[in-house]
C-alpha cells in the first residue's frame, strides 16, 4: 500500500474511532438505565456496598449524602417499623433499606398502586450485607399508608418465595 493510501486509512479509521467514542460516552446513563436516587448517610459502607449492587445489575443510581435521612422518610411516607439504614427513590416509588435489585424490577414491571418496598432493618447477607457468616432469611415488604404486606422472601440474596402480585 502507499505511504499516501496508509496514511488516508489510519485518518479514516481515527476519524470512525472519535465518532464511536463521543456516540458511546454522549449517550446518557439515565437513557440507557433506570435511574435510582439513593439517600445515605456519608458514614455508611453498607449504602455504598447496596449501591454497589444497583450498579452491576444495570440501575443508575445518583447518590444523595445526608446527615438525617429522617425528613426524607417523612416526606416519602417510610413509617418507623420499615425503616433502614438508606432510602432511595425510583420512578415515584420508595425503596428502603437492602432490597435486592429483582424485587425494584419487579416493583417496576408491575407498578402497583403502592408507595413501594421495604427491607427493615440491616439483614445479614442481603445485597449490600454480605459476610463471611450465614445469611439471614428476611422479607421485602410492599407498603402503602398503614398498609404492608409480605411480597418476597429471601436468605441473602437467594429467593425462597415471591406473594402474588399485590
Amino acid at each position: 500500500m502507499s505511504r499516501p493510501l496508509a496514511m488516508s486509512a489510519l485518518g479514516a479509521l481515527m476519524i470512525a474511532a472519535l465518532i464511536a467514542g463521543v456516540m458511546l460516552f454522549s449517550a446518557s446513563p439515565a437513557a440507557n438505565a433506570q435511574t435510582v436516587t439513593v439517600h445515605k448517610t456519608p458514614w455508611c459502607g453498607c449504602c455504598a456496598a447496596w449501591v454497589d449492587h444497583l450498579h452491576d445489575e444495570g440501575f443508575y443510581v445518583i447518590v444523595k449524602e445526608e446527615g438525617d435521612l429522617t425528613p426524607i422518610r417523612s416526606r416519602l411516607g417510610v413509617r418507623d417499623e420499615l425503616m433502614s439504614c438508606h432510602t432511595a427513590e425510583v420512578d415515584g416509588y420508595v425503596v428502603e433499606g437492602h432490597v435486592p435489585a429483582r424485587e425494584i424490577r419487579r416493583l417496576l414491571e408491575e407498578k402497583p398502586d403502592v408507595n413501594g418496598v421495604s427491607v427493615p432493618g440491616m439483614p445479614q447477607g442481603s445485597p449490600g450485607m454480605e459476610t463471611p457468616n450465614a445469611p439471614d432469611r428476611y422479607d421485602v415488604i410492599i407498603f402503602s399508608g398503614e398498609d404492608a404486606r409480605t411480597y418476597a422472601s429471601y436468605r441473602g440474596t437467594q429467593l425462597v418465595s415471591e406473594q402474588a402480585r399485590p
